[in-house]
């Protein structure tokens, strides 16, 4: 097989599992990514699937007990604290920051260039050339994008494919272990919990603990709170820092404001289980994730291919974001395994990788649907609130559909 020359733009986690799987399989890969420092130290927390766990191995990670936390159940608690539903399924939760340094370690770092922002892509029949914004200039005989939702590849070669905004936030953020009093520890921190207030949601789950700790005693619980948050007056709100400085693409972590915080609090006092109030009390330093879809309609573009969210989004219910980057790493290897570096492979890439990646879309829509019914009528609210079941909810939440036909959780 000819070594293929390929570029990725974009070194998170699906840039890192690309990058790996690619260079495993003989290619001459080279990373582009933009931020100058390493991304570690991002506190969200990662459900595993299988098909996350084959593209690690592919990407030549070892895949052992350190991974993440093992779980074996599922509780919802009521606003009292109290279980009102339950059920076994076992998974094993991880966080963002294990995953990225298990990947970066799995890397050579001469193949992993930072400091280097895509500012325009050009093509021809024999190769692609990425320019970057200091200059730089890149040319292979492909380029994978998997530079994010907000992927400088995907918006000058697909300017139409825009993510949407779905109405609610999550709060997130992660918890020592060593702070939680006995009640919390006993009935919520080693299960993937649910809290289910009139229209809203919450889950979590441990993960593990500072420089991956996975002991008892030196673990985080891991919480994602949905709220609804309509994009005109609120969003807005929650998207600027203390000094009233908006930010529209994202709002850092530690610039999320204290006032926002405090509220956060108050109402988690007001809403929540008490075990729920004291994870977020005790959060160092929650941070904040505007919900969107992004559902491209092309991932194949001569020599350019997207994956990861470059090409979808879907809404963090289904919990398949980086388990889909694996998926995509691996079409796309075995496509240019059997087709070459060639626009043939990424177009066979694109049509297995297509219908999967709207499925997924497609569900977290679904799953989300709840949340994005609190900014309709006062008639859908009620709808959506009826509708709701705290054991259908728990059962649905961030499973693996694959292994879930084999093994399906108990009612």
């Amino acid at each position: 097989m000819h070594a293929a020359r390929i570029l990725v733009a974009g070194g998170s986690l699906g840039g890192l599992m690309a990058a790996n799987v690619l260079l495993r399989a003989g290619h001459d890969v080279t990373v582009l990514e933009k931020a100058s420092a390493s991304l570690d130290g991002r506190g969200a927390g990662i459900v595993t699937h299988r098909g996350l766990v084959t593209a690690l191995r592919a990407a030549g990670v070892t895949v052992d007990e350190t991974l993440g936390v093992a779980v074996a159940s599922r509780v919802v608690l009521d606003a009292q604290g109290d279980t009102v539903a339950s059920g076994d399924h076992a998974q094993v939760l991880t966080s963002w920051s294990r995953l990225y340094a298990l990947l970066l370690a799995a890397l050579p770092a001469e193949r992993h260039r930072r400091g280097c922002s895509v500012a325009r892509v050009d093509q021809d029949g024999q190769a692609v050339r990425v320019h970057c914004a200091g200059g730089e200039r890149f040319e292979a005989d492909l380029l994978v994008a998997s530079d994010g939702i907000r992927s400088a590849v995907r918006a000058q070669l697909a300017p139409a494919a825009q993510a949407e905004y779905a109405g609610y936030v999550a709060w997130r953020g992660v918890c020592d272990e060593g702070l939680l009093s006995q009640r919390t520890l006993d009935t919520l921190f080693d299960h993937f919990g649910f809290g289910l207030p009139r229209g809203e949601q919450m889950i979590g789950y441990p993960v593990a603990g500072p420089g991956n700790a996975t002991a008892r005693g030196q673990r985080r619980y891991n919480f994602v709170w949905y709220r609804p948050a309509d994009e005109a007056v609120e969003l807005k709100r929650l998207m600027t820092d203390a000094d009233g400085v908006h930010h529209a693409a994202g709002i850092p972590p530690h610039k999320v404001s204290w006032h926002e915080v405090a509220r956060m609090r108050e109402a988690a006092r007001d809403l929540l289980a008490p075990q729920w109030a004291e994870v977020l009390e005790k959060t160092a330093q929650p941070f904040l994730q505007p919900i969107h879809d992004l559902m491209s309609q092309q991932l194949a573009f001569g020599r350019v291919a997207l994956m990861g969210d470059a090409a979808f989004v879907a809404r963090p219910h289904v919990g398949m974001g980086v388990t889909k980057a694996g998926d995509d790493a691996l079409a796309l290897c075995a496509a240019i395994a059997e087709l070459g570096a060639t626009p043939q492979a990424l177009q066979r890439y694109e049509s297995q990788r297509l219908p999967a990646g709207r499925a997924v879309v497609e569900r977290g829509r679904r799953l989300g649907a709840y949340m994005q019914a609190q900014g309709g009528s006062a008639a859908e609210r009620g709808a959506a609130e009826t509708a709701r079941d705290a054991s259908t909810v728990m059962r649905e939440t961030a499973i693996d559909l694959a292994a879930m036909r084999d093994a399906p959780v108990p009612a």
